[in-house]
């Protein structure tokens, strides 16, 4: 994908008179601030597949093609992917073609577990707020540990790495009974309680959160991606609330459970029925 050519798209709309121009233009705000602050190379980006992701990963291309001079390349785009432990091959393949889409160079993760696996994708060798406190925790959630681990594997081999672009926002369907929590190095929160820049709670990696599209809501997300005909996760046009949160009832009745609400069925008729039904938490990253 021509990242120059997401950059005139993505800036037109923030300067166009669109409905949508006020939320795309602050969050090429708050990725500049973040870029200007730690460096470019000093930033990643979390990407799971998911559409808020998607979109902020959309917004950061375009962000980052306008600091290039004329003959500079886009380099390789640092990312982190913290996977789910069971998740479908058409996610799989999307987080596949949105690294070569996007030239991501991603270090994957895959928590909750005792030992946390962790692959390298390599990639070819290339040489606007405060930051606010860290929210207040509201007890513990169950695979915190592992997201624990998880970051501070990413830590140790990216000690340069200080800051993480998160697609989190405040006005999830969830509303305010979401939360946020083990998610990204914090203890439960509500999403109510994040800004633009949060850091990770005590004890935890330290990592700056950038949350460039907190303010979005649900129909924002959708207005973005059709009016960009940015590409997404397939999954979401079979009615999955979320492609990252998963739960599957094999012959057995052995459940693999990510900690969710609102659980959704997914009749047998699906691309993905047969004869193991399949859950969906609503649980997005």
């Amino acid at each position: 994908m021509d990242c120059k050519s997401i950059e005139n798209i993505v800036y037109q709309l923030a300067n166009s008179q669109d409905p949508i121009a006020p939320l795309v233009k602050e969050a090429l705000e708050v990725i500049d601030v973040a870029l200007d602050t730690h460096g470019t190379e000093h930033v990643s980006i979390s990407f799971n597949g998911g559409k808020d992701c998607t979109v902020l990963l959309h917004l950061y291309a375009g962000a980052l093609a306008r600091r290039l001079s004329p003959s500079e390349c886009m380099k390789p785009i640092p990312a982190l992917y913290i996977a789910v432990p069971s998740s479908f091959p058409l996610l799989e393949t999307f987080i596949e073609e949105s690294a070569a889409r996007y030239n991501l160079d991603i270090f994957q993760c895959r928590p909750p577990s005792e030992l946390v696996e962790s692959v390298v994708t390599p990639a070819p060798v290339y040489s606007a707020d405060y930051i606010a406190s860290a929210p207040k925790s509201v007890g513990k959630a169950k695979g915190a540990e592992g997201m624990k681990q998880a970051l501070q594997i990413y830590k140790d081999e990216f000690p340069h790495i200080t800051a993480i672009l998160i697609g989190t926002r405040r006005t999830d369907p969830h509303g305010g009974t979401y939360l946020y929590g083990c998610v990204f190095g914090a203890k439960p929160t509500l999403v109510a309680t994040l800004s633009h820049r949060n850091m990770t709670d005590p004890g935890w990696p330290q990592f700056e959160r950038i949350n460039p599209i907190i303010n979005w809501d649900y129909a924002d997300v959708w207005t973005f991606l059709r009016k960009l005909d940015v590409p997404y996760c397939t999954l979401y046009d079979y009615g999955f609330v979320s492609p990252t949160a998963i739960c599957r009832y094999g012959a057995h009745g052995i459940q693999i459970h990510i900690p969710g609400i609102n659980i959704q069925h997914v009749p047998e008729s699906s691309p993905f029925g047969g004869n193991t039904s399949v859950f969906v938490a609503q649980f997005t990253f």
